[in-house]
């Protein structure tokens, strides 16, 4: 029973935990799970209350109508939950957007929430943790804790537009962030348009 509660077993669905904070861009964590759904990933949802009120500034969504989209919703107060544990295989996390408050608290292992208690769990196990950072300018502190996450194995990912890939839409631009972030974990999105070398007039 406990293998087939965790899935623990071979040739187990690939599942990947994904936390939403508030920091403005709330997109990048929905589309996300929109991939993550178009891929076949089990997404396991962990959403803090800042950015539920970030939702409702950024997009026409409910909370609930973005918990739909995911897997399985786990509650940010719920330190008790399967995503708390090293024992529940992931492929790791990505928190879609990171704010400076998140990516800090993970940075102590302090951790309040089950948020922050699954990132931190994530490193410790080894597994890939992604943050997509969303803030700038960046002060020496935002720096040095960035330095001291990437030290620990975390991916510092800030959703950075990528011009080559001509975007014609905010849309196109987030699809192409999420989707370079998906490559970090193996997963392979079709919306993103990869670099197949310099055009060939362009180098005359």
């Amino acid at each position: 029973m406990a293998d087939d509660v965790n899935r623990a077993v071979s040739g187990a669905r690939a599942r990947l935990i994904v936390g939403i904070s508030g920091a403005s861009g709330v997109a990048y964590g929905v589309r996300t799970l929109d991939a993550l759904n178009d891929l076949g990933v089990e997404s396991h949802l962990v959403v803090s209350r800042a950015a539920a009120m970030t939702l409702s500034q950024e997009t026409t969504l409910s909370l609930a109508e973005l918990n739909d989209k995911a897997s399985v919703v786990h509650k940010i107060g719920d330190v008790g939950a399967a995503v708390s544990s090293g024992s529940f295989r992931t492929l790791g996390m990505v928190v879609a957007p990171c704010s400076v408050r998140t990516m800090s608290e993970i940075a102590t292992g302090v951790t309040s929430t089950l948020l922050t208690r699954a990132a931190d769990v994530t490193l410790k196990e080894r597994r890939r943790l992604v943050l997509m950072v969303r803030e700038t300018p960046l002060h020496l502190g935002h720096l040095r804790t960035m330095t001291a996450l990437a030290e620990m194995g975390a991916v510092i990912a800030p959703p950075l537009p990528a011009l080559y890939a001509k975007p014609a839409s905010i849309e196109a631009m987030i699809d192409q962030s999420v989707g370079r972030m998906l490559d970090l974990f193996g997963l392979d999105w079709a919306p993103v348009r990869r670099w197949q070398g310099m055009a060939a007039d362009a180098s005359e």
